[in-house]
């Protein structure tokens, strides 16, 4: 930006209140005439998971439920020499989506169910039955 507005005609008093930077910066980034780096997409690295992730993935398809854990044994005894967190990384990445089990929900006309929730409860209110169990459902106990 310095070197654009440079080229533009700007002064150095000009560029530096434009920036806020010092004019002794902007004074040397012009003498220097760096344009700063551009910066592309970086390679992707090669890690020590790679040559496993085939098998990884065929041991996932034929049984999602296998643990990093257990996986990560089975890799060590072929020859893995990499982390656990690593290949937990991946096993996120690379775990099949398991299905929700599907819900049966049905219907009933009011008055053919109820639900009952068998919890105690203690009463506060009056001095009669403070403490006693109270159980709302049965009408021969206090409550």
């Amino acid at each position: 930006m310095i070197l654009d507005l440079h080229r533009q005609g700007a002064g150095v008093s000009a560029i530096a209140r434009r920036t806020g930077l010092d004019r002794k910066t902007v004074r040397k980034v012009i003498s220097s005439g760096l344009e700063p780096p551009a910066y592309g997409p970086r390679q992707a690295k090669v890690t020590q998971l790679q040559p496993f992730e085939q098998y990884l993935r065929e041991r996932l398809g034929a049984v999602p439920e296998l643990t990093g854990r257990r996986l990560h044994r089975e890799l060590a005894a072929v020859g893995y020499r990499g982390g656990y967190t690593a290949l937990t990384d991946l096993l996120r990445e690379i775990r099949p989506v398991a299905a929700l089990p599907f819900e049966v929900r049905f219907e009933t006309p009011p008055g053919r169910q109820a639900q009952v929730d068998f919890a105690h409860f203690r009463t506060v209110g009056s001095v009669k039955n403070l403490g006693q169990p109270a159980c709302p459902w049965r009408a021969d106990r206090p409550g």
